[in-house]
């Protein structure tokens, strides 16, 4: 009886993350806040900016979308794997990949999503290359080439234990599997 009181409580303790993913959804709305603030600021300055600076604008907004995104992934993911399901089975708009996504799933999308994070920026430094420093740039560059090796590895080791796993992963695979 004990037991049984104690392993209902520790079962319980998975909505002690709740909250978290409660200051997640409002991380969102900041960000959000973020990329309206950057949408007024580059709008009425268009005409003006050089395409470069257009060019610029618009990966920062790329940047900001990639991490709404990856917020958003980590909020759902995260939420259906620790806490509880999200009941929303019939709702038209859930994504398809909303209560597939594991935690090694969820790694790889985070990962994926860092490393392209960090190729925007790279990308935007190499783009105003006279206003980036070497030492900036080698620094970005060294960064950016962490997250792919680690991103990779990550990768790597997933499949590994993949080809560990029981005989459930046995049988043809789908289009989404093997990606």
């Amino acid at each position: 009886m004990i037991e049984r009181r104690f392993e209902q409580i520790i079962f319980a303790s998975r909505w002690l993350l709740a909250p978290f993913y409660l200051g997640l959804v409002i991380s969102l709305g900041a960000l959000l806040v973020k990329f309206m603030q950057e949408i007024l600021h580059i709008v009425p300055h268009v005409l003006e900016m050089s395409e470069k600076d257009v060019l610029l604008a618009v990966l920062t907004l790329i940047d900001m979308s990639f991490a709404g995104n990856l917020l958003l992934m980590v909020i759902f993911a995260g939420y259906e794997n620790f806490v509880s399901k999200i009941d929303v089975a019939n709702h038209e708009d859930r994504p398809d990949w909303m209560g597939k996504v594991d935690f090694g799933g969820l790694k790889l999308k985070l990962i994926a999503s860092i490393v392209a994070i960090s190729g925007i920026h790279l990308l935007k430094a190499f783009m105003n290359l006279a206003q980036t420093s070497r030492d900036e740039l080698m620094w970005l560059v060294i960064i950016h080439m962490t997250f792919v090796i680690s991103g990779v590895l990550l990768a790597c080791m997933d499949r590994l234990e993949g080809h560990h796993a029981p005989a459930a992963k046995s049988g043809p695979k789908s289009a989404t599997d093997q990606h």
